[in-house]
């Protein structure tokens, strides 16, 4: 059973930090979850807001708590709101369906634990997520980010 470690979540949250500088994007604040739901590891910005760690988790504790990105919850969630109503009941207030919860799995498909990422809009969040579980040499789920993600506006 592979597990993820301190060495790659850090890889991952380094670099989805600088891809979110190299882009000019907003202070960004970056969580990562284990397979268990247990923080990793996660840096804040200076800048980035009060509610952006319990934002990145939410969407990391989302995508992990029902084995899909944070993107695909939303696209299937819009026309549920009492569903996405009992899912944030049901995680004490941890679930965040919105784009920048990224799964991490391994080569071999499994999940390895998931990356949230919140502080400027959600597609780039999600971009800056991919590009971090890559980097670590870990399978980004999704592999792509949405199209268009650059032209997003807050």
């Amino acid at each position: 059973m592979a597990r993820l470690t301190l060495q790659a979540a850090s890889r991952i949250v380094d670099t989805a930090l600088a891809r979110g500088r190299e882009h000019r994007m907003m202070w960004l604040t970056v969580a990562v979850l284990d397979a268990g739901g247990h923080l990793v590891a996660l840096k804040r910005e200076d800048g980035s807001g009060i509610l952006r760690p319990d934002i990145a988790i939410g969407k990391a504790w989302g995508a992990l708590g029902m084995g899909v990105s944070s993107r695909l919850l939303r696209d299937r969630l819009t026309d549920r709101p009492t569903f996405v109503t009992a899912l944030a009941a049901a995680s004490d207030g941890r679930f965040v369906p919105v784009p920048g919860g990224v799964l991490i799995r391994a080569a071999d498909g499994e999940v390895l634990g998931a990356v949230g990422i919140s502080g400027d809009t959600s597609d780039k969040d999600e971009y800056c997520a991919i590009e971090g579980v890559k980097a670590a040499g870990l399978a980004p789920d999704p592999a792509e980010p949405a199209p268009g993600w650059a032209e997003s506006k807050l």
